[in-house]
């Protein structure tokens, strides 16, 4: 069958709607043209997409009313997406562990990519928008796609908007467990080091250490140790860098648990010959302040894929109290939150 060549697209403007205000111009692009990331910050980064006149960069924040100019692209014919599974759609909805009118936290499942994108047709939230069709939802924050736990999809825009804002400000609390190389005996250690992301090669990017980096902090505690093998810690992050755990973790010299690109293939290795099949991390917790005053936290019990490979560890000890409440990680079900206003 002959593929449809591309097309070029005319110069086109746009006007920030209110439930689009918030967005990263790079994201709100990418949604009105549907090509490729790396096309839109080619043309984002050569100045050619207008915000009100002026350049801009891809991570700028839109405004109501602000004035979008998208310059000529080349774009393939739609294609039709299918749809999701039934089995991933009721895989989703039972992954949901809080919903109210402002907001879904799901328990993501590792494995499954928070959206679509480098050879995954569905992700998290298009799987939930297939479910919910119609409905408003966008996603708060992101997560790895190996990475399980707390993730918040936000129903309204004003409410993605303060969400995004309390990323912004460090207002929002993200505790994540994981596993470690070796016996941490730091302590309770809070890592300063600046990270900046390589440039992509073969599809992959690669994220170090170094001066030139954007600053990035980390805050680590030990909660179990299994003699020099290992170390269950919590994390929590001041910042969210990409893979940020995952590299402060390597500049500590304690790599996470099955990490393939961070990692130590021989500690990967062995803990695999105890039933890891994946990297051991985990985003256990989430809390923040609603503007008003209202609490809110949602945790999210540490996966039973990754709580056989401590039982593995503690053999068959007895397991300390602090171990438990990691396996734990509170009720699935918090405490009923304030009402939404």
């Amino acid at each position: 069958m002959v593929e449809a060549p591309e097309t070029r697209t005319a110069v086109q403007h746009f006007d920030v709607t209110e439930d689009e205000a918030g967005q990263r111009l790079d994201n709100y692009v990418q949604r009105r043209l549907g090509v490729p990331r790396s096309r839109v910050y080619r043309v984002i980064r050569k100045g050619e997409v207008r915000v009100n006149g002026k350049r801009a960069d891809p991570a700028t924040r839109l405004s109501l009313n602000d004035r979008i100019r998208v310059p000529p692209v080349r774009v393939m014919p739609a294609a039709d997406p299918g749809k999701p599974s039934a089995e991933l759609i009721e895989r989703m909805r039972a992954a949901i562990i809080h919903e109210d009118e402002r907001l879904l936290v799901v328990d993501k499942p590792a494995g499954v990519a928070v959206h679509g994108g480098s050879g995954v047709s569905f992700g998290v939230i298009e799987t939930l928008r297939a479910a919910r069709p119609g409905e408003y939802l966008e996603l708060a924050h992101r997560l790895d796609r190996d990475t399980s736990g707390c993730l918040v999809i936000a129903r309204r825009a004003p409410a993605l908007r303060i969400l995004h804002a309390l990323l912004r400000e460090d207002g929002f609390e993200k505790r994540y467990l994981t596993l470690l190389k070796g016996p941490w005996n730091l302590g309770a250690k809070r890592i300063d080091a600046p990270l900046v992301t390589d440039a992509r090669v073969g599809g992959e990017r690669t994220v170090r250490v170094a001066a030139r980096g954007k600053p990035s902090l980390s805050a680590f505690r030990p909660v179990q140790f299994f003699g020099r093998t290992a170390t269950l810690m919590e994390v929590s992050l001041e910042t969210g860098r990409t893979h940020q755990i995952r590299v402060h973790a390597q500049h500590a010299g304690h790599p996470v648990a099955g990490d393939e690109k961070y990692g130590d293939p021989e500690f990967n290795q062995a803990l695999r010959a105890l039933g890891l099949r994946r990297m051991f991390l985990h985003a256990s917790s989430l809390s923040f302040q609603w503007p008003g005053g209202a609490e809110f936290s949602v945790n999210a019990p540490l996966p039973a894929d990754l709580a056989t490979v401590l039982d593995a560890l503690a053999g068959s000890g007895k397991p300390r109290a602090t171990r438990r409440a990691a396996r734990e990680g509170g009720s699935r079900r918090r405490a009923a939150p304030r009402p939404a206003r």
